[in-house]
This record gives C-alpha cells, sequence and structure tokens, in this order.
C-alpha cells in the first residue's frame, strides 16, 4: 500500500473533492494524510492531519482582499512546511490543490513527485485563474505556474467535461478529467424544498443577498432550508414562515429531499445538487471567481438559472416558481446527474493516482 500526502488551503470547495479522493484512497487500504491551514482541521474531522507553521496566517472566514489572496496562493512558507512534513515522514505520492503555488514552486524544484487536483473547470483555471489578477500576482512574486503544471506527474481535474469548456478540447497530456467527486442518487422530495446555500466563505454582499432570497421565497408553498457557513451570522437574516434557518447542513444527507438549489455557483454545491438531478438557480457572488462561468455553464445546459447577487426579491421570485414547477430544466439537471454518477468522481481519480505511484502513463 501507498502513502499519500494531499496539500490543501483553507478556501471551502476545494476541500470536499480532496477529501473524497483520500476517502476513497483510504478505503482501499492506503495511508492517507492532509497538511493545510488551521481552519482546514475542522472541514477534514477524524484525518492525520498538520496544520502549516511557517505559512502567512490566513482564514476563509476573514474578509480577505485580493492582495492576501495573491500571497497565500505563492507563499513560500507553505511550501517550507510541505518540505519539512515530508522530510519528517515521507510520502509516496504528493497531491497538491492546483492554486497552491508557493507549495507546487517548494515540490517541484526539489524533484518530488506530484499531482496537482484542480477542483474546478479548468477553462477557468487556465483561461482565467491564471491570466487573471491572481496569476500576475503569482507570477510577480517570481513564481512560475506554468513550469509547475507542466511538471506535474498528473493534473486530476474533478469536474464534468460535459460542462467544462476544457473537457470538449484536447487537452495537455497529463491532464485527464475524472468527474465530480460527488455522490448522489436521484432527489425524491416528499415535499418542494428549496436548500439555499451561498458559499461558507465571506464574500462581500453576502448576507444582504440570502435575505433577498428568503424574501423571495416568503409565502410559498415550500420548505425552504437555508445554510449560512461560518461566515454569516444566521440569527441576523429576518426569516419567512416557511424558512429555517441553519449554520451548517450536511449537504449530502438533505439534498434527496431537495427540489431546487438556490446556489452561488461554487462548483462542489453545485456538482452535488446535479448528482441528485436537482436544477439550480445561481448567484454568483463574486465575478472574478469561477461562479459566473459554472452559472453560465448551468444556464446554457438548461439545467438551471442564472442571476445577479443584487438581483431583488421581485426578480427572484419568479426564477425560483419557475425552476420548482416542473419543466425541462429537470429533464436536464437528470441528463447531467446520470453522467456524473456514472463518471465515479472519486474512483476514477483514486484509480490515477495509483497508476502513478506504479508509474504508468495517464490514458485520456
Amino acid at each position: 500500500m501507498s502513502d499519500f500526502l494531499f496539500v490543501t488551503w483553507d478556501g471551502g470547495g476545494n476541500v470536499p473533492p480532496a477529501a473524497g479522493i483520500a476517502t476513497e484512497l483510504a478505503a482501499r487500504g492506503h495511508t492517507v494524510r492532509f497538511i493545510g491551514h488551521e481552519g482546514n482541521r475542522r472541514q477534514l474531522p477524524g484525518t492525520d492531519f498538520t496544520a502549516y507553521t511557517r505559512a502567512r496566517p490566513f482564514a476563509s472566514v476573514e474578509k480577505n482582499s485580493l492582495l492576501a489572496h495573491i500571497k497565500m496562493f505563492g507563499d513560500r512558507g507553505m511550501g517550507a512546511d510541505v518540505l519539512a512534513e515530508l522530510d519528517r515522514r515521507p510520502a509516496d505520492l504528493v497531491v497538491v490543490d492546483c492554486m497552491a503555488f508557493g507549495v507546487i514552486h517548494a515540490i517541484e524544484r526539489a524533484g518530488i513527485r506530484y499531482v496537482l487536483l484542480e477542483h474546478l473547470y479548468d477553462e477557468y483555471f487556465s483561461a482565467k485563474w491564471l491570466k487573471g489578477p491572481i496569476g500576475l500576482g503569482v507570477r510577480a512574486q517570481r513564481l512560475a505556474p506554468q513550469r509547475g503544471l507542466d511538471a506535474a506527474a498528473l493534473r486530476l481535474v474533478a469536474s464534468a467535461p460535459e460542462l467544462d469548456p476544457a473537457g470538449r478540447r484536447d487537452r495537455p497530456a497529463n491532464m485527464v478529467h475524472t468527474g465530480p467527486v460527488v455522490t448522489g442518487t436521484p432527489a425524491n422530495p416528499s415535499e418542494p424544498t428549496i436548500l439555499v446555500s451561498l458559499s461558507t466563505y465571506n464574500f462581500p454582499g453576502q448576507a444582504a443577498a440570502l435575505q433577498r432570497v428568503i424574501d423571495a421565497v416568503a409565502g410559498l408553498d415550500a420548505r425552504v432550508v437555508v445554510t449560512t457557513g461560518p461566515a454569516i451570522d444566521g440569527s441576523a437574516l429576518r426569516p419567512s414562515s416557511n424558512t429555517e434557518i441553519h449554520d451548517w447542513v450536511r449537504h449530502g444527507e438533505l439534498m434527496p429531499e431537495v427540489s431546487l438549489v438556490v446556489g452561488h455557483g461554487g462548483h462542489a454545491t453545485t456538482m452535488s445538487a446535479l448528482a441528485h438531478d436537482i436544477p439550480l438557480l445561481i448567484l454568483p457572488m463574486h465575478p472574478m471567481l469561477d461562479q459566473p462561468m459554472v452559472g453560465r455553464s448551468i444556464a446554457e445546459a438548461g439545467a438551471g438559472r442564472m442571476a445577479k447577487k443584487t438581483a431583488p426579491s421581485g426578480q427572484l421570485r419568479p426564477l425560483i416558481e419557475e425552476l420548482l414547477d416542473d419543466g425541462p430544466h429537470r429533464s436536464a439537471a437528470a441528463a447531467l446527474g446520470a453522467a456524473i454518477r456514472g463518471a465515479r468522481g472519486a474512483a476514477t481519480a483514486a484509480d490515477r493516482l495509483e497508476a502513478v505511484v506504479r508509474d504508468e502513463v495517464p490514458q485520456s
């Protein structure tokens, strides 16, 4: 059996795919451990976890500026921590979050074999993120992102090629789409149920957007479950009579009873909803992230709609009513759900990682 070290950061939707793949590897008898920010500890309960000590402080619940993100993604202290962990306890393979370029820089130059885990559309990561302000900021720290991508033994894109434009084009030889690392069965709600979840990350205007959604569903003949995450104080929201507000609910347990998800376009939540054949209304919380691209792809696939996070309740109400009802959006969501379940994302990713350890050449 092999020893895998997963390297992550305190983000939100970046963690579940890594955790899902790690769980699959552990079930196969491999040794799996994580290193990340202290905030990752609560996201990875029961795992063998080590927190960074040399890395600069970073927490997703804080209001982090663009500059703070750039410094974190290029943080050489994270790389030093990973090298120290590997010196303490070597691994057969290191699986690194694709955005942690301070780590990628360190291990690539140390000659350590690694795999990159892309937890989002590669179209966004390669064409937008790396070429935008964060990618430029990483380069300004004298890091070489493209070199890090090219040197990876494998780039695992844990996303749906049916939705990711990069999945429908020629890809680099070391890149494969595994399908999203989510599980699900077709939802079968006993009553109309709406899940409202606008990220565990702290985005500007998020609380106000949640309130507008709550106001939009007031009086609807539906159960409405709102999850705020650690960044939003749920007690400050004004619930309607059909709304229940929770700091946290395990989405995987709730989604089999859900008819519609109102989300922010976060990749993890979106793919989980589709894995349960659930259509979505997407309100992107940040224009520079992948959320607008995810929202457009869902709308173009016919599996939901997208609106601005500042959309008033009166504009949201008819969209929610439309998507809560029957229609072609449900068939479109079900078709995507079948493809996602069939991809077996966690198992496929684990297969690929085992092949890298065996020095097998990946086949796309």
